[in-house]
């Protein structure tokens, strides 16, 4: 019989490989990082300074884009992205189950509907074919998601919104330091968006961004991310009163980023090369390791994407197996490793079935919800951590295969 630990079966009665969690993701923090925060706490400026026109500019130099706007999350980008590029009451967006909710909400928020495409059953990513199969006269816009912060095929993506005359609003949450056909992320869409929430490869704790190379985008966003509120003469319908004049054109929500979170993320940008190198490092031993067990699936990647991997994501075979998703979860746990899954198909959740959503409309990434796990990928591991990953999954895998 098997022993227990926290409740959980150990594998053949063993120790657990390691005796302390490692869990799926952890932010990576050194002293430059807290230095930085520390410089804007002693400064003037707590919010609206400069280290918001710095991260704004790293961001410039880093994508390629013409132009950054810096905000409070990710979820805020996708919103105003959204309302900048005109989506609104009847209209739909067609975007990917398996990401986060935001991906899809932000439709909602609009007014708008969100409407799902399915995923390539081999690298995870949106399918071409499958939007190009849900585009009616309503929609307005597409979101892809750089799941796992590799890219899909956004030039064909792209090529289907010129087609059709919609907007490309590419969410690279996972994806900052993601290369496609060369270049960053951020130059393909008519606006990118990022994430930099605590467990993303760069963070601020939280926070946002995004690029475009378009300038009446650019300014609908600027004046979207902060009340519809402006300062800029060239932009106002009335005379001035004096310098402290300003006006509301239009209505909008705050979502401003503080300097202390724009400091860390700039602190972060400028560690984005080592963060890099050893996600893919960490990635490559994975890949090595589990390409060599049948019992598993290894996601395959875009010949274009030059990924900095977000996620890692173990696929079970499970006619291969004779335990399931959640006896593997659990049995990692077990092993001290601690996973999670990314992600639930968005439109599984209560609120999506009140909208009418049902089961069944993307049916490869509902196959691909029932056998996934996300294990641990972050910079700050080391190669005995990795190696430990790999010895628990290759000590169930050897238990539980048929």
């Amino acid at each position: 019989m098997n022993d227990k630990i926290n409740g959980i079966p150990a594998i053949c009665g063993g120790s657990p490989v390691r005796d302390k969690k490692l869990y799926y993701s952890h932010q990576d923090i050194n002293e430059n990082d807290i230095e930085a925060v520390v410089e804007v706490l002693k400064s003037d400026y707590l919010t609206t300074g400069p280290a918001i026109t710095r991260m704004e500019k790293m961001l410039c130099e880093i994508t390629g884009a013409k132009y950054a706007v810096a905000i409070s999350n990710d979820t805020a980008a996708l919103h105003i992205a959204c309302l900048a590029a005109g989506v609104g009451p009847g209209d739909e967006v067609i975007t990917t189950p398996i990401t986060f909710a935001a991906s899809a909400n932000c439709a909602f928020y609009c007014g708008a509907k969100p409407v799902f495409a399915d995923i390539d059953p081999e690298t995870y990513q949106i399918d071409p074919a499958d939007i190009e199969r849900k585009i009616t006269d309503k929609t307005k816009a597409v979101i892809p998601v750089d799941y796992t912060g590799q890219t899909g095929a956004l030039d064909e993506i792209r090529a289907i919104c010129d087609r059709h005359g919609l907007v490309m609003i590419e969410d690279a949450a996972h994806s900052i330091g993601t290369k496609y056909k060369g270049k960053h992320v951020g130059t393909l869409a008519d606006m990118t968006t990022f994430s930099f929430h605590a467990v993303k490869t760069i963070t601020g704790g939280e926070g946002g961004a995004i690029v475009t190379s378009d300038e009446e985008l650019y300014k609908k966003l600027i004046l979207l991310r902060t009340h519809g509120i402006t300062r800029d003469t060239s932009l106002m319908q009335n005379e001035s009163d004096g310098p402290w004049y300003y006006e509301q054109l239009l209505l909008a929500p705050n979502y401003r980023l503080t300097d202390m979170q724009a400091a860390l993320v700039c602190s972060q940008l400028d560690r984005l090369p080592e963060f890099i190198k050893r996600r893919k490092e960490i990635r490559a031993k994975y890949d090595e390791a589990f390409s060599k067990m049948p019992e598993l699936f290894v996601q395959k990647e875009d010949k274009n994407s030059d990924s900095c991997r977000h996620l890692y994501i173990l696929r079970l075979v499970p006619e291969k197996l004779k335990i399931g998703r959640r006896e593997f979860f659990d049995a990692l746990g077990a092993e001290n490793i601690i996973c999670n899954v990314h992600y639930i198909p968005t439109y599984y959740f209560p609120y999506y079935e009140k909208q009418g959503y049902k089961k069944g409309i993307c049916p490869n990434a509902e196959k691909l919800y029932d056998e996934m796990i996300t294990i641990p990928l972050y910079s700050g591991m080391t190669n005995e951590d990795a190696e430990d990953v790999i010895q628990a999954v290759q000590k169930i895998v050897d238990y539980y295969r048929v």
